[in-house]
């Protein structure tokens, strides 16, 4: 079924099929997912009669993925309850680091998106706070009406990156030049993260180009994705990182099911393909750009 762009969370998540699939094979060198929303993840994996992480899902999803040499779990906030609870789960677990932010599309629903931003910068001065994201500009959920209200968030979010001294996680979808005009106008954070980099090899190579880093989720494995895969050939292992942006984007062969950090592995080869490395070379340098970008834990 194709993706509409009015569909709300709930949609998506009804659309994704069956079981959360078998582990694969784990990676010799560990890797950190830089952008998954555990929340949404375990709530799926404790639906419908499914008890897929045990009883304590939150700590059965972290060992999950420990299991599959995923040791490090980014956990983004896409609005002000979201931002809380990846705080408190990254206070409680040590694999765990948060990023906290007013999701692009979340921005023009809000009734008082100052209070909301108010909030958000309350976060950030977390130590356990890592990133200001995902944030951004997206022009295919969000309509012609609600972009100045989304890029005036987006702006309020990169004076955070920078008062705090924290990554930006950027959200890019259909806006790429767009994204790059407001980073120019405002002045980048010293770290900025393309979340599910969904550019061709050109946007890459700007992107590279700026010291950007570009984060790769399960699409790189579809089989339509050649601009995207040429994109990865010319990112430098070290300005790259590796996300599944779960329960979302689940890399083949298992597209359409649900996400989770432990599926980490099955993007991480399908890279090392398209880029003719060394699997274990490949995840050295991605977790160092990882720890470049949200710092060690």
């Amino acid at each position: 079924m194709t993706e509409q762009p009015n569909e709300s969370r709930q949609q998506r998540a009804a659309r994704r099929a069956g079981e959360f699939p078998a582990p694969p094979l784990p990676l010799a060198v560990p890797v950190a997912d830089s952008h998954t929303h555990i929340d949404i993840t375990v709530s799926e994996a404790s639906g419908g009669g499914r008890d897929v992480f045990g009883p304590d899902p939150v700590s059965g999803a972290i060992a999950a993925a420990a299991n599959a040499g995923v040791d490090r779990l980014v956990q983004v906030g896409v609005d002000v309850e979201s931002s809380r609870w990846g705080l408190a789960k990254a206070r409680e677990h040590s694999a765990v680091v948060a990023t906290v932010a007013l999701h692009p599309n979340e921005a023009p629903r809000l009734p008082n998106l100052d209070e909301a931003l108010r909030i958000i910068e309350g976060l950030a001065a977390d130590e356990r706070v890592r990133g200001i994201g995902e944030t951004g500009l997206d022009t295919f959920r969000t309509g012609a009406e609600g972009r100045p209200a989304q890029e005036a968030s987006f702006r309020a979010h990169i004076a955070i990156a920078k008062r705090y001294g924290k990554a930006l996680v950027i959200h890019d979808r259909d806006a790429h030049a767009d994204v790059l005009r407001v980073l120019d106008e405002e002045g980048a954070p010293d770290t900025v993260v393309l979340h599910c980099f969904s550019g061709d090899e050109q946007f890459a190579t700007e992107c590279v180009r700026r010291g950007y880093l570009l984060s790769f989720a399960g699409t790189v494995t579809f089989g339509s994705a050649t601009a995207l895969r040429a994109a990865a050939v010319v990112t430098p292992p070290d300005q790259m990182l590796v996300e599944t942006d779960a329960p979302y984007l689940t890399p083949v062969p298992y597209r359409g099911r649900p996400n989770a950090s432990y599926l980490i592995p099955l993007t991480v080869r399908a890279l090392a393909e398209a880029k003719g490395v060394d699997v274990d070379e490949l995840c050295t340098a991605i977790s160092g750009a990882t720890e470049r970008a949200f710092g060690h834990w």
